[in-house]
């Protein structure tokens, strides 16, 4: 799977209700996760037992996790929940039918690829040690681009600071359309303009 060596291979089922009776997430959680996770098994694991590489202080394996999917999106609350509960790097493949994205944790953020056939997915190991490694399979998953010393962690945060303006940027604007009353049309229109500003684009409205 992923193009990977296959002595990183595994099959290592992942009971939900063993996971459920371990770490008994909320009703709630558990109903979310319920209806759209069919199944999870540990399909490779990326080591210096298989693989030549060395591990790194803080990153000594990262598992590949094969999320079989009952509906076509997967909730990023179920792969934040996963990846809390499990003290363990992972990378997830959410798998409905034929095609599949690659998610990931990190930084309090959910990153997700796009979707495309399974068959099609090859991972590119590349990195002196497992930490590198790991960032950079985040990177791919992420469409983040690291050449030049670039923070991963600082580029995920300024990444997800950049989508919450511009969602608030895009719900203003519905709201300005609709908006009757010529102040508070204009009041719609000065925010707009400094969360442009902010986002460092261009502020006229």
């Amino acid at each position: 799977m992923l193009g990977l060596p296959k002595a990183t291979e595994l099959a290592k089922a992942l009971p939900k209700k063993a996971i459920f009776d371990r770490f008994k997430p909320s009703p709630i959680d558990r109903k979310l996760f319920d209806d759209q996770i069919n199944r999870l098994s540990i399909v490779a694991e990326i080591s210096p037992q298989t693989v030549a590489i060395k591990a790194s202080a803080d990153v000594s394996a990262v598992y590949v996790v094969l999320v079989t999917l009952k509906t076509v999106e997967c909730d990023k609350k179920n792969i934040s929940l996963l990846s809390k509960l499990i003290d363990q790097r992972m990378l997830f493949v959410l798998q409905f039918g034929d095609t599949a994205r690659l998610a990931v944790y990190r930084a309090e953020k959910v990153l997700i690829s796009e979707s495309k056939p399974l068959s099609e997915w090859k991972l590119s190991l590349s990195g002196l040690d497992l930490k590198a490694i790991w960032e950079n399979v985040i990177a791919q998953i992420g469409g983040i681009d690291l050449t030049g010393g670039v923070d991963l962690d600082a580029t995920i945060a300024e990444n997800s600071r950049k989508e919450m303006l511009q969602k608030q940027i895009a719900a203003l604007q519905k709201k300005a359309m609709t908006e009757r009353q010529p102040r508070r049309k204009w009041e719609f229109a000065e925010e707009i303009r400094k969360l442009k500003l902010e986002l460092g684009g261009e502020s006229n409205e």
